[in-house]
């Protein structure tokens, strides 16, 4: 890649950026404040990357209007209206600001106020709330602060000034899975790699003692160092470079989070998004490579798309990628056929606002590549991975398109608290522990109207990643008197009187049930 300059990025010191944040936090520059001041389908349509909403609702002259159309909507705004919500000469001596091309100096020769004097932000900065509800705020380049990145490649490869590949974004659809997903297990280390504006590395820093983040693109790094220091978090230890090369040396990390550039495409145009690497060998590389920089008991959690080959299960492609030692939950959230792939990042380039030519060219590139690999379609989902040693590791790749309620971090850590409960504990020893149903699971009966007894019973989860599973007459009323009292073996004996069964039988059978149940999320084991 070639090299990009942060000259024209703010710099500000410490104080400073202190000021702006209490400017930002007095105005209401918040995102519960700017939900107010947009109201729902304006702050909604901004996620689609829709502006005119939002212009019309900040009409007005107060502090919250003049902020959101400067740092957010990317206005040239009146030097006077800054100057009422925030200390104007400092953030244009940082580089926040810069004053609109053919304004002077906000006074005129008499002293006298301009009153065509206007500024604009260098950078965008979006208001973002933490999971405790903290007032954040990401920076990102001009354009990249709404609706993800709507097209934002093709403008900036070609606008003076412009970074071009080496373009930052500030909080999109990825960025807020991943954070949903980071098990928030308090730890000493935690690594962001690939960091673009540091947004996982903010959420990390909530119960990281030191953080590092890392990313190939020098402007990523700047842009993550302004994220944090305006967020009023510590600074992370900052590194360039790619994939773990820069932490190549380093003790292992006890938590891994990864939004990296996974787009599968015939190139590496634009830094933020393309690897580089043949097909999906980026994601490849990262999981593999993953085991090596964890501490014993750490996690590993990335976002990642992999190809569908002809001939070949995606579950068995993406499972071979984990490496011995590690326990894996690999979900898989959506598929797109090769068309429909190509087309979303030739948009998210710009390309289809550019010449019709050179779009259909870039369109076959695309369709050639994945032909050539025999590709057929490209998932998109999240692995996460944790170190074990296991001599029977627990590898679980399933498709789960179905919506899940965020966050899911703690989910995902009982996930794998559970895993190793079940591989350390035998059948026997199974029905002699107690377990306690899940919150907010209920039960369905489907069946004919008016017939004496279900065809089948489901229980479905209400919370977390709102699975349901078919469960029998005993399985179903196992599962409802699972209150951590009794043990399973005491269960099934009450049962099989109840149905007339002998015990024996039912304590033989019913072992594998238990445990689908368990590693499914229904029951939990209580732990002595």
């Amino acid at each position: 890649m070639a090299r990009v300059s942060t000259d024209a990025l703010p710099e500000p010191t410490t104080e400073s950026t202190r000021r702006l944040r209490e400017a930002l936090t007095a105005a209401g520059f918040t995102a519960d404040g700017l939900l107010d001041l947009l109201g729902a389908p304006a702050y909604a349509a901004l996620a689609r990357g829709e502006t005119v909403p939002a212009l019309r609702a900040t009409r007005g002259e107060g502090p919250l209007e003049t902020l959101t159309r400067l740092f957010l909507l990317q206005q040239a705004v009146p030097y006077r209206s800054v100057r009422a919500a925030l200390k104007a000469d400092e953030a244009l001596a940082d580089r926040w600001l810069e004053r609109t091309p053919g304004s002077g100096a906000p006074q005129d020769a008499e002293g006298t106020e301009a009153a065509e004097e206007a500024v604009r932000a260098t950078v965008d900065v979006r208001p973002y709330s933490g999971p405790e509800g903290q007032d954040w705020w990401v920076v990102s380049d001009r354009g990249c602060a709404v609706g993800g990145a709507g097209g934002v490649g093709g403008p900036r490869e070609s606008g003076p000034g412009s970074p071009g590949e080496g373009v930052v974004l500030g909080v999109g659809g990825a960025s807020t899975t991943l954070a949903g997903i980071m098990v928030p297990t308090p730890v000493a280390r935690a690594l962001d790699l690939g960091t673009g504006s540091g947004i996982q590395a903010l959420h990390a820093g909530r119960f990281a003692t030191h953080v590092t983040a890392t990313d190939v693109n020098p402007r990523a790094l700047h842009f993550a160092r302004l994220t944090l220091a305006l967020s009023g978090a510590a600074e992370p230890e900052l590194r360039e470079g790619s994939l773990f090369e820069p932490v190549a040396d380093d003790e292992p990390y006890d938590l891994i989070v990864s939004n990296p550039p996974f787009v599968i495409s015939p190139g590496a145009r634009l830094t933020y998004r393309d690897g580089g690497m043949a097909g999906d060998d980026m994601c490849r590389t990262l999981v593999q490579q993953a085991a090596r920089h964890l501490a014993p008991g750490g996690y590993c959690q990335l976002l990642a798309n992999w190809e569908h080959r002809e001939g070949a299960d995606w579950r068995e492609r993406v499972s071979a990628w984990v490496p011995p030692g590690c326990d894996a939950w690999i979900v898989q959230r959506e598929v797109q056929d090769v068309t429909q792939y190509a087309e979303l990042w030739l948009r998210d380039a710009g390309d289809h606002r550019g010449d019709p030519a050179a779009y259909a060219a870039r369109y076959d590139a695309w369709l050639e590549e994945f032909a050539a690999r025999g590709t057929k379609a490209v998932g998109f989902g999240w692995v996460t991975l944790r170190r074990t040693e296991a001599e029977r590791p627990s590898v679980l790749a399933e498709e789960w398109p179905h919506p899940v309620e965020q966050p899911l971090g703690e989910v995902i850590r009982a996930h794998f608290d559970r895993q190793d409960f079940l591989r350390r504990t035998h059948d026997g020893a199974l029905l002699e522990h107690r377990f306690l149903l899940a919150d907010e699971v209920v039960q369905e009966q489907v069946g004919a109207p008016g017939a004496e007894d279900p065809e089948y019973v489901v229980l479905r989860q209400n919370r977390g990643m709102r699975r349901a599973t078919t469960v029998d007459t005993v399985g179903a009323g196992f599962a409802g008197v699972c209150d951590g009292t009794l043990s399973a073996a005491r269960i099934l004996d009450a049962i099989g009187q109840l149905l007339g069964e002998n015990p024996a039988e039912l304590r033989a059978r019913t072992p594998e049930s238990i445990r689908l149940l368990v590693e499914q999320g229904f029951l939990t084991p209580v732990l002595d």
